[in-house]
């Protein structure tokens, strides 16, 4: 519930209700209505509770369990892999790849490229976390 993931994110980043109705120039009744469910953010609230709790709109809709990563940063990932895999099994770069001096199979360079992308998932979230705000580019 988009309640439970404000309380939850909230209470993360050490803010009472008080404190983060403050940040958000509202009413500290106003996060109680939304963390109970008896009232919902629009949508214009819902970003800002997103920019301040650093989580997407995703993540407090419940449309994803991740709530470090955009959807902008999912595209991004996605992009970086589908030209990753298309260089390397059809590309440019066929046959580059080679384990004992014989050319990777394209099963082990799927492989590969799951474990690549779990590296790139969890190099953005840990970015995220130490870049400032105001240096971040396209959020």
């Amino acid at each position: 519930m988009l309640g439970d993931r404000i309380k939850q994110l909230r209470k993360e980043h050490g803010l009472t209700q008080a404190q983060l109705a403050e940040i958000l120039n509202i009413k500290k009744t106003t996060i109680s209505n939304y963390e109970t469910g008896y009232s919902t953010p629009s949508n214009e609230m819902l970003k800002n509770l997103a920019n301040v709790l650093d989580a997407s709109t995703d993540y407090l809709l419940e449309r994803t369990n991740n709530p470090d990563l955009t959807e902008k940063d999912e595209d991004d990932i996605a992009k970086t892999m589908n030209k990753l895999k298309k260089n390397l099994i059809n590309g440019k770069d066929k046959g580059v790849l080679a384990f004992y001096g014989r050319p990777l199979s394209d099963e082990a360079i799927e492989s590969m490229l799951i474990q690549l992308e779990a590296i790139e998932r969890q190099t953005k979230i840990i970015n995220k976390k130490y870049i400032p705000k105001k240096y971040k580019k396209g959020e």
